[in-house]
């Protein structure tokens, strides 16, 4: 388990299955800038026998409060096949919990971490260009804007732009350090 002060992030249970399924599932909670698909649930549950959602190519965290309540989930994940480096993707599953700040500690936690822990250079966070709340948080974290990827996704209908944010591993705090300010 990672600790911060507001926020710890830890692996995913199969106890946990049951109640991450319908809220990864719930359209009316994704917002407007997450994709309105629901899961797939015996795929979903094979994915985590057989991986534990966590490998080279993909990895996926909980993001629980101080008292283990399921907040949301962050995951690294092979954006290009060719680019080095990963890409990062983070939920709050339901709207009441969202502008806390649960995101920003994740973020920072979670990009300490696999500089920590992986052989990589490159962290990338895509966001919907109209989400202002996840640009600024790439932004908070030290993310650094590196332009616009017009019409790059397929959501509700339309094609939407999509601001890419990158840090490289020499831009972020080291994870002993992070943790020392965090806990």
């Amino acid at each position: 388990m990672i600790e911060g002060k507001l926020i710890n992030l830890r692996t995913v249970k199969q106890s946990d299955l049951d109640e991450i399924i319908p809220l990864l599932s719930d359209t009316a909670e994704r917002g407007e800038f997450l994709m309105p698909n629901m899961v797939n649930e015996p795929m979903y549950r094979k994915r985590y026998q057989e991986t534990g959602f966590w490998n080279e190519e993909f990895g996926s965290l909980l993001i629980t409060d101080k008292e283990g309540k399921l907040l949301g989930d962050i995951a690294f994940f092979k954006g290009v096949n060719y680019l080095p480096g990963y890409e990062i993707g983070y939920n709050i599953f339901k709207r009441e919990n969202r502008g806390k700040g649960y995101v920003t500690e994740a973020l920072k936690l979670f990009s300490a971490y696999l500089f920590e822990t992986k052989t990589i250079h490159r962290l990338e966070v895509h966001a919907d260009n109209g989400n202002i709340g996840s640009r600024k948080v790439a932004e908070k974290c030290g993310f650094t804007y590196e332009g616009m990827k017009r019409q790059a996704v397929f959501s509700r209908g339309q094609y939407c732009d999509l601001a890419i944010y990158s840090m490289l591993r020499h831009e972020c705090p080291s994870f002993t350090e992070l943790i020392r300010k965090e806990a």
